[in-house]
């Protein structure tokens, strides 16, 4: 499981001070059983910032995942803080958060090139993806090493037809990922009352969650949110 802990920032910016830290609340998640942690580096900087980048690269005792736009200003950072991985999203500034995958198919050649940077750089690339076959293909085509499947739609579903059917779909992209050789991943909007269904599917081999956490964690703290929500993700594994 990978936590993000950009919105522990987001609180942070609110007031422009120096608390809550994420890089403190990155090891408390460790504590509760993070594999991984998250943080995005926007172009607008509106919550992670550089300083947090390098210091969670430095002082937090687990896997790196970078969130990130291909920005030539953000490869660059990635390219000299080398997390373990980079995962490249969409990114608009009218944006609350990310609001779905990147259009693999139609920016291939781009995705391609960042992909080859990052290559040389040894620094291995997932793509935030819908849960789309044909973007699966396109990924594999891309030269990515992984896929993290889009969960925000099921997420926001309330009809249990509607559920059903999405799950199809991520449950058909992870099972054409694995298929592919990609190591495949999901995220967004997951939370204790839905991440079971998800957890359940066996080709998906992570889940990156971290607003619903660090809502979470303000009632009961960072290391037990992070606790809780792992102990459901096992719980549903092993039905």
């Amino acid at each position: 499981m990978g936590v993000n802990v950009d919105h522990v920032a987001t609180v942070r910016q609110a007031r422009g001070s120096l608390d809550p830290d994420p890089v403190e609340a990155a090891q408390a998640a460790v504590r509760g059983g993070a594999d991984s942690i998250v943080c995005h580096l926007r172009e607008d900087r509106r919550h992670i910032q550089d300083r947090d980048l390098r210091r969670v690269r430095q002082l937090v005792r687990t896997r790196l995942n970078l969130e990130m736009a291909m920005s030539e200003e953000i490869i660059q950072i990635a390219l000299e803080v080398k997390p373990d991985q980079v995962t490249l999203v969409p990114e608009r500034r009218q944006e609350r958060t990310t609001e779905g995958g990147l259009g693999v198919s139609v920016a291939l050649d781009r995705i391609r090139r960042v992909v080859e940077s990052f290559g040389k750089g040894d620094i291995p690339v997932s793509l935030f993806i819908e849960a789309d076959e044909g973007q699966v293909k396109s990924a594999r085509s891309s030269g990515a090493a992984s896929i993290e499947i889009h969960t925000g739609r099921y997420a926001n579903l309330s009809s249990a037809k509607d559920i059903e059917e999405e799950l199809r779909r991520i449950s058909a992209a992870a099972k054409s990922g694995r298929k592919e050789g990609l190591r495949v991943a999901a995220g967004h909007g997951l939370n204790l009352a839905n991440v079971a269904a998800i957890a359940r599917i066996p080709e998906i081999e992570e889940l990156n969650i971290g607003h619903s956490i660090v809502g979470r964690a303000i009632l009961v703290g960072m290391e037990e949110a992070t606790r809780e929500i792992k102990a459901a993700m096992d719980a549903a594994r092993v039905r």
